[in-house]
């Protein structure tokens, strides 16, 4: 089981490094890392375990985080009603979106102790491809939260964070071509 000990923190260098492509079949390493990756964030959301083993809720958390440089991540979350729980190995963003979006609240990470403010634009639709567990091939179409968890996700298998793409010089500076996305909570987008 994953814990927060587990998870390296910003300025550790495997935040900042480019994962690997994952072969398959799947080692017995890797479909554990998978499993585990999926497993925490189910973990973190019910607040009973969260409390027992002090997780910080987030919806989505990648290899990299767990100082595992693969290009796999897993999201769990629910939006309008529909149920994104889906482990992705090496996953790719087909076709995107001209359209932007952000949440408005910021997003945060569990890799990230501290709050950082501003407006993280992210496409606001996108398709994907990505193998699951068996090496089966898949595609999706993602909009709203779901597609700024998988792209903030995806970031990290690039080594990038979420504060990369906020304007340095005005963090709360208008972008073009984008429509807010509004959300309650402060989003751990790793979440």
């Amino acid at each position: 089981m994953i814990k927060m000990k587990d998870i390296i923190r910003d300025g550790h260098p495997g935040l900042r490094s480019v994962a690997s492509e994952v072969p398959f079949p799947l080692s017995k390493e890797d479909a554990t890392l998978a499993k585990d990756l999926l497993e925490y964030v189910k973990n973190s959301q019910n607040p009973e375990l969260s409390l027992e083993y002090d997780l910080r809720p987030g919806i989505g958390i990648a290899a990299p985080q767990v100082n595992k440089p693969k290009r796999i991540f897993a999201l769990h979350l629910e939006e309008d009603g529909s149920k994104l729980s889906e482990i992705f190995i090496n996953p790719k963003i087909k076709s995107h979106s001209v359209e932007k979006t952000y949440i408005t609240a910021g997003e945060g990470c569990l890799s990230v102790d501290e709050v950082i403010e501003g407006y993280v634009p992210r496409y606001a639709r996108i398709t994907i491809s990505a193998q699951n567990i068996d090496g089966e091939d898949f595609t999706m179409r993602l909009k709203g939260l779901k597609a700024i968890a998988f792209q903030h996700e995806l970031d990290h298998l690039n080594g990038i964070m979420f504060y990369d793409h906020i304007n340095k010089n005005d963090p709360f500076s208008p972008i073009p071509n984008a429509i807010p996305y509004e959300r309650a909570p402060r989003m751990d987008a790793e979440s």
